[in-house]
């Protein structure tokens, strides 16, 4: 495929695979599935990589298809990664590939994710034999949930990587544009769950009665000082209380409220002292206002570090072969799950403009709609770096 003008050949490719990829999308994107559902989105790839003649395994973490592609020569291990699942979200959008099921959605571009780098193993198929390595190509369930890369390097997805690439759509970015972040990336996500329970009694007689209502109030109102008092400010940092559950009337003090919460930080000193100090606000309560507290407390996934090591050379070929350089962009608390894979090898994400003339998209929405030309402009980016990183 490649001749004396390289750029010319991989973007007539992709523009050629184009079409047929976009078909995939929306065929994808009317039918979504759940995180650890994506039976049918992972049949489509493996029916695809087999099509190509790519050697594959299945069912890797629950869902997920992991394929390689042999080098002509020995060299390391490239792992590409694209998530599958989608949101549940119900969409509103009105498009004529619109999803047939009812409170579920590719809000996220994870569907488009997925054909990009089906276009990406199709092309990189062909130059196997300049290739000085593996590529591996990861197509991964439950990111949503941050479960399915996890899942995946447990039953071995992460094996002998070498280096690794991730990708995302941005519809605050124009289409045709990239960007990238030096360093932590996208955040680290934790998550805790708070049950107090306090002693039930009329509303009327509350010194009969031990509240938990005031002490969860409490509690939500010094977690925000964690941020502001116990974390340095040039460390971001959020605490987010997202749900509270208790009481059923006017006039009755419950039993009990429960919390849910999320923690999101760049540097792993922010994410110690938040846990301490939410742990320890929560232990206070106990002997402030009376009442028992228990307190789970998961992390989830690290902060996304990306590593010059990968980021130089994807940025270079992206420069070249698209004519313009990415351009960098700030940090995100927003977190991911390919954080897994960067923290076993050298890794990182590069962010594609998805956004449409005329159009103020948002990830997580029901109106979601991305520009579908950045599927073969991703193509032409990843392809490259690819074949640079394995020359």
């Amino acid at each position: 495929m490649l001749t004396n003008d390289p750029q010319r050949a991989i973007r007539e490719a992709a523009d050629a695979a184009a079409p047929h990829l976009i078909a995939m999308r929306r065929d994808i994107h009317r039918m979504p599935e759940l995180a650890f559902q994506e039976t049918r989105t992972a049949g489509i790839v493996a029916a695809e990589l087999a099509r190509m003649g790519i050697p594959h395994r299945t069912g890797v973490g629950v869902t997920g298809v992991v394929g390689e592609i042999k080098g002509g020569r020995p060299g390391p291990t490239l792992a590409i990664r694209a998530d599958m699942d989608a949101l549940p979200i119900h969409e509103e959008t009105g498009l004529d590939f619109a999803s047939s099921i009812d409170g579920q959605m590719h809000a996220c571009g994870h569907d488009i994710h997925t054909v990009t780098l089906l276009g990406v193993a199709a092309l990189l198929k062909d130059l196997a034999p300049q290739l000085a390595g593996t590529v591996r190509l990861i197509f991964q369930p439950a990111e949503e949930v941050l479960e399915g890369a996890a899942a995946m390097i447990a039953e071995g997805a992460a094996d002998g990587v070498d280096l690794a690439l991730g990708f995302h759509n941005h519809p605050d970015m124009p289409v045709g544009s990239f960007g990238f972040v030096r360093g932590p990336c996208l955040a680290a996500s934790d998550r805790f769950d708070l049950v107090v329970r306090g002693k039930s009694g009329h509303a009327a007689h509350p010194y009969a009665a031990v509240d938990p209502i005031v002490a969860a109030a409490h509690f939500i109102t010094q977690a925000q000082t964690v941020v502001s008092r116990e974390i340095k400010p040039l460390h971001p940092a959020v605490v987010t209380v997202g749900m509270v559950q208790g009481g059923a009337t006017y006039n009755i003090i419950p039993e009990r409220v429960a919390l849910k919460g999320t923690v999101r930080t760049l540097h792993a000193a922010a994410r110690d002292t938040a846990e301490a100090a939410l742990r320890r606000l929560a232990d206070g309560l106990e002997t402030t206002m009376r009442v028992r507290c228990t307190m789970t407390y998961a992390r989830m996934v690290p902060a996304l570090l990306n590593d010059d090591r990968v980021l130089e050379p994807v940025l270079a070929a992206v420069t070249r072969q698209m004519g313009v350089a990415p351009e960098e962009g700030e940090p995100s608390m927003g977190s991911e799950d390919f954080a897994a894979f960067a923290a076993r090898a050298p890794a990182f994400h590069l962010r594609i403009g998805a956004g449409a003339p005329g159009r103020d998209d948002r990830l997580h929405n029901a109106m979601y709609q991305p520009d579908e030309r950045c599927i073969a402009l991703g193509v032409q980016a990843l392809s490259p770096a690819a074949l640079d990183m394995l020359s």
